[in-house]
């Protein structure tokens, strides 16, 4: 179970930031720039920490997402394709939320609470992290099998 939700964090922390930064690289609107800020964080927004340091405290939360995803899911739920999408979407739906309080506390240029082109973005992105979570599961699963 550690494995495999380690794996599903790492993989899917990685689609979410790839995509992140893609978006950014095309719009020029700085989504990539607020998924990775850590300006507003006590003892963290000290520092200016290098790309590849914030990559790594969003994977650290990505890990923390995986492992809850398949503790819950084969502690507490059916092995079923749709219990799997239902947990993805529960656990992800709020973050799509979150670039509300994100945009608000940053102090870097990041896109502006109102951003509708923003949000839609980083809404995008979420929506194929959703997706990714129960593929990078069923993944970890054959492998296992």
């Amino acid at each position: 179970m550690l494995l495999r939700g380690t794996f599903l964090g790492i993989c899917s922390g990685f689609v979410l930031g790839l995509m992140m930064k893609w978006f950014e690289s095309l719009s020029s609107v700085k989504v990539y720039t607020l998924f990775l800020n850590v300006d507003f964080i006590p003892l963290l927004g000290d520092y200016i920490w290098p790309e590849w340091i914030e990559f790594f405290f969003h994977q650290i939360i990505a890990v923390i997402i995986g492992l809850l995803y398949v503790f819950i899911l084969e502690k507490y739920l059916s092995n079923r394709i749709k219990s799997k999408f239902i947990l993805a979407f529960i656990l992800t739906f709020p973050t799509v939320f979150l670039y509300f309080p994100l945009a608000v506390l940053a102090i870097k240029d990041v896109p502006d609470p109102a951003n509708i082109q923003a949000f839609g973005l980083w809404a995008a992105a979420h929506f194929i992290y959703f997706l990714s979570l129960p593929f990078f599961y069923w993944i970890a699963d054959h492998k296992n099998n």
